[in-house]
């Protein structure tokens, strides 16, 4: 999932740190790097790349995605990021696979082996999650679409996982939790990266 990277359109936290031109070029490196890594993990599991895209029209979305090497582009639509969220789980389960796996673009130490840890995890486990330093998570992998499971969640806030935790629990789901993760909001998550 990414925001077409365009000044004042996205990393808006780092865009007031930083200038909105700088926080678009970022944003841009980041989405790039991302669509790289995914490619790599093509090498151990047979993977669909699909690009679900915030911010351009569908035309545009296209031509983003056939530059980035993505296989399909979708439209993230409108609503919260939990609905977005499952609104591209559904997509990919009317379209047939087995194993979903959702991750954003803003993280610059993401590698091929933290997707293919997902894949095999949700080979043993119904759910996967990728925890971040800031108390949501950088990635969910599902086998099926759970949509309790984002619901109710207080996007942005650090209760994230904490929240998608105890929805698990009540759909009587226990996750495997790969590594934790940083991702890339503020100038000073810029600092491992450089």
């Amino acid at each position: 999932m990414a925001r077409w990277p365009a000044p004042a359109r996205c990393k808006r936290r780092l865009a007031q740190e930083l200038g909105a031109a700088r926080a678009a070029q970022i944003q841009a490196r980041l989405t790039e790097h991302t669509l790289a890594t995914a490619r790599n993990a093509r090498q151990d599991h047979d993977l669909e790349l699909v690009l679900a895209i915030e911010g351009l029209a569908s035309r545009a979305a296209r031509r983003w995605g056939q530059l980035l090497g993505v296989d399909r582009t979708m439209l993230q639509g409108r609503g919260t990021l939990g609905l977005r969220m499952q609104r591209q789980i559904h997509r990919a389960a009317r379209k047939g696979a087995s194993q979903i796996v959702l991750i954003g673009s803003d993280l610059p130490q993401l590698e091929a082996s933290d997707l293919s840890a997902a894949f095999t995890a949700l080979e043993r486990r119904h759910v996967v999650l990728g925890p971040a330093l800031d108390g949501g998570y950088w990635l969910i992998g599902l086998r099926r679409p759970e949509p309790e499971l984002l619901a109710g969640i207080d996007w942005g806030s650090a209760l994230v996982l904490e929240q998608t935790l105890a929805a698990m629990a009540r759909r009587g789901l226990e996750p495997e939790l790969l590594s934790r993760r940083g991702d890339l909001d503020l100038a000073i998550d810029l600092q491992p990266w450089r």
